[in-house]
This record gives structure tokens, C-alpha cells and sequence, in this order.
């Protein structure tokens, strides 16, 4: 069974840090881009971050970049979000998805197309409050 399992999340403080795991069974990340998406009470899921299959190409959305770092251990079929100072309103379902068709390139704009991914986990929480 092909899964993607996200974890990581939690409760953390405005201005904390958290790294989300987004780890992978059933077939290998490595022939995958892997991007993270989020979801927000009463809002549209948005994208986050991509990287491609080698990690040589990376994107961010505007408002995190900066602050989020996205990255990859295909050794361990893994891949990872750092996240630093968090704002309350990135309080969300943190999601990750893996696409074959992004998997050289995810640089440019429609690295964020939600039809270009085949594979989702099915999230994990931030919530950032004090």
C-alpha cells in the first residue's frame, strides 16, 4: 500500500519551531517531488514549499520564505519542513503530497497545482498559540 505518514506537528508558541516529517511506504520518494501544503480553519488549502526528486530545485511560497526550509534524506525516504518563527495564522493542517510530473523541476510557478500530485498523507496539526 502506498502511503505518505506526516508527523511533527504540535502545539508551539508564536515565534517557535517545528519540524514536520512527511516519510513515505510502499514505494521509494526518490523518482518523486515531494511539497507540503496547508490548510487553515474555514480557508482553501494552500501551498507551502516543493522540492524535487535530488533536492536540487526548491520552491517557497511568499509568505515563508525565509523562515521555512524545506528538505530531503532520500536514504531515509524522507522529507522534511523546518519551520521557525511561526505565526499564529499558519495555524493549520500541515499536508504533504509527492508528484512524478514536478519531480525534475519544481521551481516554477504550478509547483502548487494540486492535480499535479498523485500521492497525500493525511496531515498533520500546527497549531501555534500561546
Amino acid at each position: 500500500q502506498l502511503q505518505l505518514v506526516e508527523s511533527g506537528g504540535g502545539l508551539v508558541q508564536p515565534g517557535g519551531s517545528l519540524r514536520l516529517s512527511c516519510a513515505a511506504s510502499g514505494f521509494t520518494l526518490n523518482s518523486y517531488a515531494i511539497g507540503w501544503f496547508r490548510q487553515a480553519p474555514g480557508k482553501e488549502r494552500e501551498g507551502v514549499s516543493c522540492i524535487s526528486s535530488s533536492g536540487g530545485s526548491t520552491n517557497y511560497a511568499d509568505s515563508v520564505k525565509g523562515r521555512f526550509t524545506i528538505s530531503r534524506d532520500n536514504v531515509k525516504n524522507t522529507v522534511y519542513l523546518q519551520m521557525n518563527s511561526l505565526k499564529p495564522e499558519e495555524t493549520a493542517i500541515y499536508y504533504c503530497a509527492a508528484s512524478r510530473f514536478l519531480r525534475s523541476f519544481c521551481g516554477l510557478g504550478g509547483a502548487f497545482s494540486e492535480g499535479r500530485y498523485d500521492y497525500w498523507g493525511q496531515g498533520t496539526q500546527v497549531t501555534v498559540s500561546s
